[in-house]
């Protein structure tokens, strides 16, 4: 057992999962607020949406992919002094977070925006004839239709975050991958590294496991499905 090791104990270990989770969690959450209507908004303006704009979706379009091709390490550094101006400094938990939040919200509005299109235009063209407008449409109809897809995209893009939090170290932020890079990997503590991958591990595994169980418990699909195999097993019992 190395001295890092040692010196970090049960309380450093457990500092690093709770500033993991705490800079994914909030990072991904706000970065949602961002692209969850990016999204919807490249879906609905496309030109098979339902409101086209053609102007507008690939201007926001190319937005997007510009930040969405930056690898993140280096979207970082470009964004140190963006970050100075806006949260008042280029170092710390705060300003990953702010970094985290611009180099998710493309990701995730292209995740959102993959989603939405995979809803039947059939129900889409139901809901029109029915008189509904885009409004309703996108809330009543887009939105609760793709909601499976939806929340399997929100875990791809939590454990996306996850892996770019790893970086914090590099800003001197806090988290298990700053342990691994700043305290551990200079000080050879091997089993510092090799504990804090596995509690990245067990993390990503969470949050898999619990985005997974909440996408089928929405599917409509499974649901229906399941109430069919209820009703045939109920009439064999009664036969």
């Amino acid at each position: 057992m190395s001295r890092l090791f040692q010196q970090l104990g049960v309380q450093g270990f457990m500092l690093g999962v709770w500033e993991t989770v705490y800079l994914t969690f909030l990072s991904t959450f706000v970065a949602y607020l961002i692209g969850l209507p990016l999204g919807i908004l490249l879906c609905v303006t496309d030109k098979g949406g339902i409101r086209p704009v053609v102007w507008l979706n690939k201007l926001v379009g190319f937005v997007v992919n510009i930040l969405r091709s930056i690898p993140f390490i280096i979207l970082m550094v470009a964004l140190i002094p963006v970050s100075r101006a806006i949260v008042g400094t280029s170092i710390g938990n705060a300003a990953m977070i702010f970094m985290l939040i611009v180099a998710a919200a493309p990701y995730i509005a292209r995740m959102v925006e993959s989603s939405v299109k995979e809803v039947d235009s059939g129900v889409i063209e139901a809901a029109r004839s029915m008189g509904a407008g885009t409004f309703e449409i996108v809330w009543k109809v887009l939105l609760p239709e793709a909601k499976p897809s939806l929340i399997v995209g929100a875990v791809i893009s939590t454990v996306t975050v996850l892996g770019y939090s790893a970086m914090a170290g590099t800003i001197a932020a806090g988290g298990l991958g700053s342990i691994a890079v700043t305290q551990a990997r200079p000080s050879n503590a091997q089993d510092v590294i090799w504990l804090c991958v596995a509690l990245m591990v067990v993390i990503v595994q969470i949050v898999q496991e619990a985005g997974m169980v909440l996408a089928k418990k929405t599917d409509k699909r499974i649901r229906s499905e399941k109430s069919k195999n209820k009703k045939i097993k109920s009439k064999g019992d009664i036969s």
